[in-house]
């Protein structure tokens, strides 16, 4: 549901610690995927990357069924009428100088984008998986490049997103997934923080650096 005005528009916790952190690492991972793709020298660097993000995207899918309740999917994900619907008034907030509709969780345009995202952080590194076994044959390699460039193409357009919901929101959409804070209708709306989240987080470390130490 959209929220209240920004002049009446309260500050509060929204993004837990997971999800801070998966999110980060996600990006690291995928930036050094994409990095040394291209040189066969860095092939095993590659693929520990592919697959550390692969790791990463299924436990952001976990955290979205079982996780705080922005997190979840339930939270926004929303029949498409209603992400065309805030895209028309996006674009007519952007011309008319005022702001656009928020919403506490991702809003219904970012919500698709998000589940674009996660399910490409998955089948982009299975596909270069098998590929890196030898499995498939030549079409199943093409196949891993053309998702790579789709993924590629998703990113710019999630980044191009988050720059105009900065602008449009007037709050700074990638330092709220840094601190965790952002800008909601009632304070209420926010998350607690409870302790036994931060063990999730170095769980994710944990893991990512296993499957670096293994390759």
């Amino acid at each position: 549901m959209a929220n209240a005005p920004q002049s009446h528009r309260a500050r509060a916790l929204v993004w837990d610690l997971p999800v801070r952190v998966s999110h980060w690492l996600l990006a690291v991972t995928v930036s050094i995927a994409w990095l040394t793709g291209e040189f066969e020298t860095l092939r095993l660097i590659h693929a520990a990357s592919g697959g550390a993000a692969l790791g990463i995207a299924f436990f952001r899918i976990l955290w979205g069924l079982v996780g705080s309740s922005p997190a979840r999917f339930t939270a926004f994900i929303r029949p498409p009428h209603e992400a065309v619907a805030y895209l028309r008034a996006l674009a007519a907030a952007l011309l008319s100088g005022q702001t656009a509709p928020h919403y506490t969780s991702h809003n219904p345009a970012g919500g698709y984008a998000v589940v674009a995202l996660l399910l490409l952080a998955v089948i982009t590194p299975l596909t270069g998986w098998l590929t890196f076994n030898d499995w498939g044959g030549k079409w199943l390699e093409e196949s891993h490049e053309a998702l790579a460039n789709l993924f590629l193409l998703a990113i710019a357009v999630h980044l191009i997103g988050v720059t105009v919901g900065s602008i449009a929101h007037r709050e700074s959409l990638p330092r709220a997934m840094v601190t965790g804070i952002k800008q909601v209708a009632h304070a209420e709306e926010g998350i607690s923080s409870p302790r036994r989240w931060g063990v999730v987080p170095l769980a994710i470390a944990a893991l990512v650096g296993a499957w670096w130490a293994i390759q």
